[in-house]
């Protein structure tokens, strides 16, 4: 039974259809699902790589979607896709141009067959780059957010790429409002990687930045069972912290301040006081 209190999410009525694997097309996928679109999930009979990997966070990210098994490269069954297609609003496909028009999929098809749909293409480089082959270990490579020999905690271009795919999706859609025509939307993986590097590269976040160790009120601190972290960077949270603590607001100040309770401990004491301070978590451990 459906339930009539609930509120209906902005995209109630949208039917999205996506073909991506792996993980920005679901990860896209699951954030205009959760938006209120319909979405389709079609997979190859070999499945999503995903599913195999980590299949908790398969089973998240298709939560209220309808994923369809069809074998593109059949004729028939990708006839199945096309009447698919046909009353769709908007496509997301993670495939390289050319394995797209292999299938007669490519948006010069696609948009001759359907010109309503619009389309979101997510691809590893931009343009004439698109076929170059890469995924977010490399493109985190390129743009200097490693830090060898440690493999990165997140994938950043792939789920700040999910998010941006999210929004030319939705570009994408109001442009048709506006005009009737189907779109297409690029979105190359490593150029989301490059924006996600500003930060580092304009040093902010060097061991020197505003954000990287500079500031005493914004840092990592031991304590006497793991590590806090404290973003006080707006001056009534500095000044708070230096008064409750008693300190002058060094950082040798502050490292024996927080020495003497547990970090569990010290995130109860920050949200006591409204100030902005948190245990350091391991993944997986919250």
């Amino acid at each position: 039974m459906t339930d009539v209190s609930a509120p209906a999410g902005p995209l109630t009525g949208v039917r999205v259809v996506s073909l991506a694997i792996n993980l920005p097309g679901p990860a896209a996928a699951a954030r205009l699902s959760a938006l209120g679109a319909e979405v389709t999930k079609v997979e190859p009979p070999s499945g999503d790589p995903l599913a195999f990997g980590v299949p908790a966070y398969y089973e998240q990210l298709t939560a209220g979607q309808e994923v369809v098994t069809l074998d593109l490269k059949d004729e028939t069954e990708r006839e199945s896709l096309w009447a698919l297609l046909g009353e769709t609003d908007l496509l997301v496909t993670s495939s390289r141009p050319s394995a797209l028009a292999r299938l007669d999929l490519g948006w010069e098809s696609v948009h001759q067959r359907v010109p309503g749909l619009c389309q979101v293409a997510i691809v590893g480089h931009p343009g004439d780059e698109a076929e170059v082959a890469g995924h977010d270990l490399t493109y985190q490579a390129t743009v200097g957010t490693l830090q060898p020999p440690q493999m990165p905690t997140t994938l950043i271009a792939d789920l700040a790429g999910a998010e941006r795919a999210v929004a030319d999706g939705l570009a994408a859609l109001l442009a048709r409002a506006r005009t009737g025509e189907g779109v297409l939307r690029e979105v190359a993986l490593s150029d989301v990687a490059a924006s996600m590097a500003q930060p580092a590269a304009h040093g902010l976040t060097s061991a020197e930045g505003f954000l990287g160790g500079a500031l005493p009120a914004y840092g990592i601190y031991s304590t006497a069972s793991g590590f806090v972290a404290l973003a006080a960077l707006e001056g009534h949270f500095w000044q708070r912290v230096v008064e409750l603590l008693g300190v002058e607001g060094s950082r040798g100040d502050l490292e024996a301040a927080f020495s003497t309770r547990t970090a569990d401990e010290w995130e109860a004491w920050g949200r006591e006081h409204g100030l902005p301070i948190a245990a350091v978590r391991t993944p997986g451990s919250h």
